[in-house]
């Protein structure tokens, strides 16, 4: 298969192999556990942070690395889909939700929480989803009133990745009903709060190992320390962290394509049929072509959204369609890989089939593909 142009340099795969060490000795063996427990294990994500895989990009004068450098997180995320590490809500943490602290948090608030999120002791979420509202981020409802040194948060979220272990949760909420968009703020809900309650872990069709939760507020006093940037200014704040959350999420689909054509082109090779490899046959021949081209094509374009996003140049469209795109193939490929893998594709003990239970939310969390052509299309002035 064509090699397309690394973009990492010797610290990445210095990098890389330290994850991968870690992945081996602390995950991979825990992992089938995790996945029948319906979550990680704390331990894992101290273990995490104790050897630098966690918040990176946070200042030194917070506990990170200082590294303002996306390479780092697609490495992760590209070791971490090559073991169907699923369970882990790394990418959740780091990528999308320590960004918010770290650019909007008050000196205060930075020293409060960051050094906590850097090591691991401290895991986190965001809630934007709400029963009655997913991608439609107006929508949303959870209100927060102000009573002059605190908010009161009432409300309910649904679907929140780590939201059973997170000790901190982002909240998305309305703090000007008559205002729209600008009425929207994020506050900080910590673990403790009388009044904020996690429903179930949710049963979800895959991502077993990934904690996913319902929150529920009730009354919840919220200090006016722990509001997140300015009132009224969350909907925005949201519009310009995306881009990187939708980026993080192109990448997590590559590398699982990645994952899949491996798998199945070894399987092709050596499973028989008549006599001689199932690979051997032209129509695998064809089927194979297709997806290697497919896949390259998407880590050409990828690797140029991981660099663009490096020098600040990614905006909402190029992200929007770096997300729906790549996640679409995923669902392409993963059906294609099992398809070739025959009745031992639908068996959970093969790779192939927790890859495909697991590739299925990648087009619908982050925004669905229908809202990423919707921004692409608003773009081009349609």
């Amino acid at each position: 298969m064509p090699q397309t142009p690394s973009i990492y340099e010797q610290e990445h795969e210095d990098f890389r192999a330290t994850a991968r060490a870690f992945l081996a000795s602390e995950v991979v063996p825990f992992h089938d556990q995790w996945e029948k427990d319906g979550q990680v294990s704390r331990e894992v994500w101290r273990r995490a942070g104790a050897l630098g895989l966690l918040c990176f990009d946070v200042d030194e004068a917070y506990g990170g690395a200082g590294i303002k450098d996306f390479r780092y997180h697609a490495v992760l995320a590209e070791e971490i889909s090559k073991v169907g590490a699923s369970g882990l809500g790394f990418a959740v943490h780091t990528d999308i939700i320590v960004p918010y602290i770290s650019q909007l948090g008050t000196e205060e608030q930075k020293q409060r929480w960051l050094p906590g999120l850097v090591s691991g002791q401290l895991i986190s979420a965001i809630a934007m989803t709400e029963p009655g509202a997913g991608s439609d981020l107006q929508g949303i409802r959870t209100s927060a009133v102000d009573k002059g040194d605190h908010y009161v948060v009432n409300g309910s979220k649904t679907f929140i990745s780590n939201g059973i272990m997170a000790d901190l949760v982002v909240v998305v909420c309305r703090t000007d009903p008559e205002a729209g968009h600008q009425g929207i703020s994020l506050l900080v809900l910590e673990t403790g709060m009388e009044g904020f309650e996690r429903g179930r872990n949710l049963d979800k069709m895959g991502l077993k190992a990934q904690d996913t939760a319902e929150l529920f507020f009730d009354h919840v006093v919220v200090p006016k320390e722990n509001l997140l940037g300015e009132e009224g200014s969350g909907f925005v704040s949201l519009m310009v962290n995306l881009p990187q959350e939708r980026v993080s999420i192109a990448v997590i689909a590559v590398a699982a394509c990645e994952h899949v054509l491996a798998i199945t082109l070894d399987y092709v090779k050596e499973r028989e049929a008549f006599g001689r490899p199932i690979g051997t046959f032209q129509h695998t021949r064809f089927v194979m072509a297709e997806m290697a081209t497919e896949v390259h094509i998407a880590r050409v374009f990828v690797n140029d959204c991981v660099t663009r996003l490096n020098a600040g140049e990614v905006d909402t469209a190029l992200a929007s369609m770096a997300k729906w795109w790549t996640t679409e193939l995923q669902k392409k490929i993963v059906d294609q890989g099992v398809q070739l893998h025959g009745g031992y594709g639908y068996m959970m003990e093969y790779p192939i089939a927790k890859a495909y239970v697991d590739s299925r939310i990648q087009t619908i969390y982050g925004g669905t593909t229908e809202i990423q052509k919707e921004i692409i299309g608003r773009t081009l002035g349609l």
